[in-house]
């Protein structure tokens, strides 16, 4: 995959790029629905607001997330979140190699971070971390 970085000048990583045609895309599908598209809040889904200024880089051998750890990775993720005020309330990983994403969960879950604005942070690319991605996408379904 090609990022976009080249294009609009920012980092030229995959992570960056994905998130930026994840904004992209969402801007596509609400405008082809008919529906607005809101440009002007901070950390809404059609507005890139992950920090420019702080994205996860990584340098890793081969392969990519959970292939790290071995061919044919298992895990499972849950997370449950107050639907009043759409933050985290708890988060749960199971299989080799999370331990290091409790961490980053109780930071959510402490700030009172909504998962619109969560969405926002990058996670690095090739690493476990992008759990978090499919977490996030599995609320918003």
């Amino acid at each position: 995959m090609i990022g976009s970085g080249p294009v609009n000048h920012r980092a030229l990583l995959t992570h960056q790029g994905k998130y930026q045609a994840r904004i992209a895309a969402q801007v596509i599908l609400d405008q082809a629905a008919g529906e607005s598209v809101d440009e002007a809040t901070p950390w809404s889904a059609h507005l890139e607001s992950a920090d420019r200024s702080a994205v996860p880089h990584v340098h890793l051998a081969r392969g990519g997330g959970a292939n790290l750890y071995a061919d044919g990775y298992r895990g499972r993720a849950r997370m449950v979140v107050d639907e009043d005020t759409r933050c985290l309330l708890g988060v749960t990983f199971v299989g080799p190699g999370v331990t290091e994403l409790p961490h980053s969960a109780t930071i959510a879950i402490v700030g009172q971070v909504p998962i619109e604005r969560l969405w926002h942070a990058v996670p690095s690319f090739p690493t476990i971390s992008e759990t978090w991605l499919r977490l996030f996408q599995g609320y918003q379904n």
